[in-house]
């Protein structure tokens, strides 16, 4: 069997479609702190930098996102964006979510790329769920 021709890196991007472009620059620029990268305005898109990847929100009420639109009405093509991110402690993430009024569906311990660690699962405005995830999390306390 032969190898790709290719090594992976880790996330590049992820394409959300929503129906409020400045609600969607807020939510992700001053709850998640992304910031401001490339932008597409024939195509209604915006790309916001998290991290060293992409979130790109296309919007689905601007002409230029027609081949963008599910075929089904309320369509999703995305389950969920899991964000690595530093070391947190629960409590101030918990805390800085609710004074922007986000919910949090869930919490956990989740495995991932960067092993066990905590997981906190949110929805944007448009009901994309994000799952924000700290470093791998080892019984003596350490964290990388």
């Amino acid at each position: 069997m032969s190898k790709p021709p290719f090594t992976l890196t880790g996330f590049d991007h992820v394409v959300y479609l929503v129906d409020d472009m400045p609600r969607a620059l807020q939510f992700y620029q001053e709850v998640l702190g992304c910031v401001p990268g490339y932008s597409y305005p024939a195509l209604g898109m915006e790309q916001l930098w998290c991290g060293a990847c992409l979130i790109v929100l296309w919007d689905t009420t601007h002409p230029g996102a027609a081949s963008a639109i599910p075929p089904v009405a309320g369509g999703r093509n995305v389950d969920h964006l899991c964000i690595a991110t530093s070391p947190f402690a629960p409590q101030a993430l918990r805390d800085h979510l609710a004074a922007h009024g986000i919910a949090i569906e869930r919490e956990a311990t989740h495995g991932g790329a960067r092993g066990m660690g905590h997981s906190v699962y949110i929805l944007d405005p448009f009901g994309n769920k994000l799952e924000l995830k700290g470093p791998a999390e080892y019984p003596d306390g350490r964290s990388l």
